[in-house]
């Protein structure tokens, strides 16, 4: 008489189990494997990143000190006549135009208005 298969022996199933374990392992420690490497090369790029923002703040803030405010040219003393009270305003027209607060075209405008 002959024998029917019911399915697959025990030493079978044990055997397909093991294939698939193992294979879901290997695929799982790769997975994790290339993780690990893209966040170490995501905090390498954001750590280079900040380096090249750090160092173009520190040239930035260097050329600003680089540059000296120029000093104020002085001013003529005032003629033996009547225009002592000129002095002052005309003064601080110059000291605006110089400190950058007024553009020349400004200060030509509000000279030649103390001015008459």
């Amino acid at each position: 008489m002959m024998r029917r298969r019911r399915g697959p022996s025990l030493l079978g199933a044990a055997a397909t189990t093991a294939v698939v374990v193992g294979t879901a392992g290997a695929v799982s420690g790769a997975q994790h494997q290339k993780a690990a490497a893209q966040q170490q090369a995501a905090a390498q790029q954001a750590a280079a990143q900040q380096a090249a923002i750090e160092q173009a703040a520190a040239q930035a803030v260097a050329a600003q000190q680089a540059v000296a405010t120029p000093a104020p040219t002085p001013v003529a003393a005032p003629a033996a006549g009547g225009g002592g009270e000129l002095i002052a305003p005309l003064t601080q027209l110059g000291d605006r135009k110089v400190a950058g607060v007024r553009t020349d075209a400004e200060f030509a405008a509000a000279k030649a208005k103390l001015l008459g």
